[in-house]
């Protein structure tokens, strides 16, 4: 019997280790024990009624006839999230079309600036990158010519702003404000 010197004090005593068979029928003992345990357990939640409200109940379970799909989880995610994967020309094309629109959206040049450079990056990329799907005919923009044309709208957007903000100044005044 080891002495207090050899083992910490509250420490139970270690059993000698177990030879394989030993160790292997162990193990085995665990695994039935533990699958014991789930079947309890999943037993239990039935009892308790967890299962009963579950999405798709009593219906059959969605292509269960087709053949092994390894990629059946990526089909199914993107048909749940309605992700939509364009060839790049095709993406290009559609950000070309919206690019105004985005640059309009930034408060400074600097943002502007950034957006249409990045585009021209992705463009001059699938330019020189193997082509995949329909031809790439969207070309890069010119930066300042864009710019200018952003700077011309924001322009506008402001000076209509500031119309509306008069027109709704001028509402507000009282009736014997109005000759002044």
């Amino acid at each position: 019997m080891p002495t207090s010197e050899d083992r910490p004090e509250g420490r139970p005593e270690t059993h000698p280790p177990l030879d394989d068979a030993a160790s292997k029928t162990a193990a085995a003992a665990r695994m039935q024990d533990q699958a014991k345990w789930v079947d309890l357990q999943v037993q239990q939640s039935i009892q308790r009624g967890e299962f009963d409200d579950l999405p798709g109940a009593g219906k059959p379970i969605k292509n269960l006839d087709r053949d092994h799909d390894p990629d059946w989880w990526v089909k199914q995610l993107i048909e749940r999230e309605r992700i939509v994967v364009l060839p790049r020309s095709v993406q290009l094309r559609k950000d070309d079309a919206e690019l105004d629109d985005l640059i309009d959206r930034e408060t400074t040049e600097d943002g502007a600036r950034r957006i249409v450079e990045e585009f021209n990056e992705r463009v001059i990329a699938a330019r020189y990158g193997a082509p995949e799907g329909p031809p790439l005919i969207t070309m890069p923009r010119d930066v300042e010519a864009t710019l200018d044309e952003w700077r011309e709208r924001r322009a506008a957007r402001v000076e209509a702003a500031k119309n509306v903000r008069r027109q709704e100044d001028a509402r507000k005044r009282r009736w014997w404000q109005r000759r002044q």
